[in-house]
């Protein structure tokens, strides 16, 4: 099971107490952008074996969304970290390298 730390209130808990989001670090588009990218935003989706960044929201405590760095095999958490950020922060990058040398996700090494 999941062990997850919601980084707004510093709550740790299980994951029955969160509620998945899917995905996180998705680039939307707005009014105006072609079809080719609103199918890419709406149905491209990784689905690693390994690192994964994913949105979480704290659904039983203050809830709001966040982003976890988790690998999807061993479950281990890596971090988590608030939902406002465009990129994993370099410490959480940094506990993936040490842990899974050469991994990589989207842009993010």
């Amino acid at each position: 099971m999941l062990t997850l730390t919601c980084p707004v209130c510093g709550v740790t808990a299980e994951e029955t107490e969160f509620h998945g989001g899917g995905e996180a670090h998705l680039k939307r588009f707005g009014p105006g952008a072609t079809d080719d990218d609103f199918e890419g935003y709406l149905f491209m989706r990784e689905n690693p074996r390994g690192v994964h960044f994913e949105r979480w929201r704290h659904a039983y405590g203050c809830g709001k969304w966040f982003h976890a760095a988790r690998c999807t095999t061993t479950l281990q958490v890596f971090g988590t970290y608030p939902a406002q950020t465009f990129e994993p922060p370099k410490e959480i990058c940094d506990k993936i390298s040490e842990a899974r040398p050469g991994w990589s996700w989207r842009a993010f090494k």
